[in-house]
């Protein structure tokens, strides 16, 4: 499996664009993207949980009830969410491409992101339309531009495999800075492949990887309304089709949880504010569940996340947050360890603080990325978390987010 550039338009057949059609007051900044297949593919979705949902979700999910879709379509700076017109207004955004394109306006794919509560003008997108179809070509980069809202840098990756002797690829953007938690989606995900599957399999295998990725991601605690991640599968790679459990099956989850890991850490370490990227990795759980639990645990916990802001290793408060957790662990048996580019230094063992340099473990937590390791000796059973720190610049985004 190998890293290539293209992102979302790194798969045969596929193109993108994005363009500033005026939603946003901002000129600068993209706030319409596009992600268009030439050959209709099979497509899966997961939502939020969040018993208020954006009106384009619940389009979506009728939309590709069938399992296909030709295209997705976003938008940034409106969430189109908690508005008396919005499902007309998603359902306008899928018809006006469909006019546009000559493509059926069930099979859209629409979203999308930003301040809820505000009426969408579909003005800007019926006028956008045009031109960002006219545009379309190989560029996942103005795509991932266009569906940023807080964001401070786009989200993209891409990489091929091989089925059978065939080579497929599969690659994603995403945006996500605030409002991201588990469970389910936890932020705006597209994923496009070439590799052919039934769309009965493309379902659970995104089904299945959410739980041990996006699932795993927390930025603020907050889930928002509008989450989702999506993907289509065209088929055009020319692999024999995977349509059962089989290993072929297998190494196009391993191709897809490669593409989702890394925009779980793109997305963790671009909280809004953040300045660190948090990872948590339990290991020695008695199963998975305790392992996951924990992790979030970790990762959730707004007093852990300050102290890495600070670069204080207040490796106690990890062990707070293991502790409330809900998991049923033996504290005597844990061990914690922070890690970085600057080394690995253990703060506590056997459920006891150990002696340390607070100079090497401050010069440690002063890098971007932190590993939080918690050691559970109990079992076998390992899990992976992702969030970020927690700064003041998070409050100051947040304060005056919608005026």
């Amino acid at each position: 499996m190998d890293l290539i550039k293209g992102g979302v338009c790194a798969a045969k057949g596929f193109s993108a664009n994005g363009i500033h059609c005026g939603i946003r007051a901002n000129k600068t900044k993209r706030d319409l993207s596009l992600i268009y297949s030439e050959k209709r593919g099979a497509a899966a979705a997961v939502y939020t949980t969040n018993l208020v949902k954006g009106a384009p979700l619940l389009v979506t999910k009728s939309n590709i009830a069938d399992g296909y879709a030709s295209a997705m379509i976003c938008n940034s700076g409106n969430a189109n969410t908690c508005n008396a017109d919005g499902i007309l207004k998603a359902k306008l955004m899928c018809d006006l491409l469909s006019k546009e394109m000559g493509i059926d306006e069930k099979d859209v794919i629409v979203a999308s992101t930003g301040v809820i509560g505000q009426v969408l003008p579909i003005e800007p997108i019926a006028s956008g339309i045009k031109p960002l179809v006219e545009g379309l070509g190989d560029h996942s980069d103005l795509a991932a531009e266009g569906i940023m809202t807080t964001d401070t840098r786009m989200k993209e990756i891409a990489v091929s495999f091989d089925i059978d002797g065939v080579e497929c690829r599969i690659g994603g953007i995403a945006k996500g800075s605030g409002m991201i938690h588990p469970n389910m989606a936890t932020m705006l995900v597209f994923i496009t492949t070439d590799c052919a599957i039934t769309p009965k399999m493309l379902q659970m295998a995104l089904s299945e990887d959410i739980k041990k990725t996006f699932n795993m991601v927390s930025v603020d605690g907050d889930t928002s309304t509008n989450d989702m991640v999506s993907v289509i599968a065209n088929g055009m790679a020319g692999n024999r089709l995977i349509n059962e459990p089989d290993g072929r099956f297998e190494t196009f989850m391993r191709a897809l949880n490669t593409v989702t890991v890394a925009l779980c850490r793109m997305i963790a370490g671009d909280g809004e504010g953040a300045t660190k990227l948090l990872e948590c990795k339990t290991d020695g759980a008695r199963d998975e569940q305790t392992a996951k639990t924990v992790a979030k645990s970790v990762i959730c916990s707004s007093l852990t996340k300050a102290a890495m802001f600070g670069a204080d290793a207040n490796w106690g408060r990890v062990l707070c947050a293991i502790g409330y957790s809900g998991a049923s662990v033996d504290v005597a048996k844990i061990a914690v360890e922070f890690k970085s580019k600057k080394g690995k230094i253990l703060l506590c063992e056997n459920g006891a603080g150990v002696d340390f340099s607070e100079e090497i473990a401050k010069e440690i937590l002063l890098e971007d990325e932190i590993e939080i390791l918690v050691h559970l000796n109990d079992g076998n059973c390992s899990a992976t978390a992702w969030g970020c720190d927690l700064t003041y610049d998070y409050v100051k985004i947040n304060g005056d987010y919608r005026t």
